[in-house]
């Protein structure tokens, strides 16, 4: 096994563990939940094949349906960032495109790009997830309420992570 596919797999146990021992019980004023496990398809490579990515996508979002009892909402939410994902990197395609280097992620590309790429992509795994769980569009204030408080929070422990664990790039901050 390379040293790429292990990091990855690292980070999906990392993720997971996180998501399942800590962030399962972590709630903002009843409103705001972690959901970190996305980060792994978030922060998988940019070239990665789309079919692979969609697997992916259902293993991470199966394994926390496992342990939170949710019978494939979580799947569904997170197969659904796995899909949208490519669009979103083709319509946030540098100038002069992707290095071979980089990777969706904070120190490489930087603060516009990656907040851009991050929030629109949680905003819609949590848009998915809060209205699967509810079965409809019930309570719809206090659901988008409970969307952009995961998002923002989501987002905010995503950044926390990735300025701790990733290493900075040559082309660092920007």
């Amino acid at each position: 096994m390379n040293s790429f596919r292990f990091v990855h797999l690292v980070q999906f146990v990392l993720l997971m563990s996180l998501q399942v021992l800590l962030m399962r019980n972590l709630v903002l004023w009843q409103t705001g939940f972690c959901f970190v496990y996305v980060g792994f398809i978030l922060f998988l490579p940019i070239d990665i094949d789309k079919i692979l990515l969609l697997v992916l996508g259902f293993i991470s979002g199966i394994t926390i349906d496992l342990f939170y009892d949710t019978a494939g909402v979580h799947a569904a939410a997170t197969v659904l960032v796995a899909y949208l994902r490519p669009s979103m990197l083709k319509i946030l395609t540098p100038r002069d495109g992707y290095e071979v280097t980089d990777t969706p992620a904070l120190p490489s590309m930087g603060w516009r790009w990656y907040l851009t790429y991050s929030v629109v992509l949680l905003f819609a795994h949590h848009f998915t997830l809060f209205f699967l769980e509810l079965n409809g569009f019930k309570l719809i204030g206090f659901t988008l309420a409970k969307i952009i408080a995961s998002t923002l929070f989501t987002g905010t422990v995503l950044v926390i992570l990735q300025m701790l664990f990733f290493e900075k790039r040559a082309r660092g901050f920007r």
